[in-house]
């Protein structure tokens, strides 16, 4: 995504409770002279702030031109991950887009290939079917977190259901009312005229 080189963008991720969330990201500086972003942009850093659905902050740190960074959810619910450049030229001046590569990968651990490569067979199976494990239990998690919110998605669709009936019946009770009302202030009126 692009963002000027003073502003501030931020992602918000669904992410259920007690998982691992790595983000890697890469900026460009746009170059005036050659009309394309540059490969990297020296000297540029980035501010990473990630907040809970509660509101609390997680992680604010900055960072250089590339990175990563890590943290674990502690809620399940929609966290905000937010970038601003540590651009500190005038705001007339610094006109400047940057490009940003943002690769977020949730409750994923990665193997380290050159380790498994060095132990034996065996262990290289264990080290596999320990991930395999982890993913099984990341997968669990993920499908009980989407349950959670389906049921609570489920009950909330029922109350409005509810509501709009109760809201219709009042609404025709209302009308019924009203009409009895007219037709008797109707009445009334031809009668106090001497038309009926």
């Amino acid at each position: 995504f692009h963002i000027g080189e003073r502003e501030e963008k931020c992602i918000i991720e669904d992410i259920p409770s007690d998982t691992l969330v790595v983000g890697n990201y890469k900026v460009q500086r746009w170059d005036i002279h050659k009309h394309d972003f540059l490969e990297s942009a020296p000297g540029l850093g980035m501010f990473v702030t990630v907040t809970s659905p509660s509101g609390e902050v997680l992680l604010s740190k900055l960072y250089g031109p590339q990175g990563t960074f890590s943290f674990t959810s502690y809620l399940s619910g929609e966290h905000i991950i937010c970038f601003q450049s540590n651009s500190t030229r005038f705001a007339v001046i610094a006109g400047s887009k940057l490009r940003i590569h943002l690769d977020i990968r949730v409750g994923e651990h990665f193997l380290d290939e050159s380790a498994i490569q060095a132990k034996d067979k065996v262990n290289e199976v264990n080290v596999r079917l320990e991930h395999l494990i982890e993913q099984i239990h990341h997968v669990t998690k993920e499908q009980d977190y989407e349950r959670e919110r389906e049921e609570k998605f489920r009950k909330t669709s029922e109350e409005t259901n509810s509501n709009i009936l109760w809201w219709a019946i009042v609404q025709t009770l209302i009308l019924i009312s009203v009409g009895i009302w007219q037709i008797k202030s109707l009445r009334d009126f031809f009668i106090s005229k001497k038309l009926v």
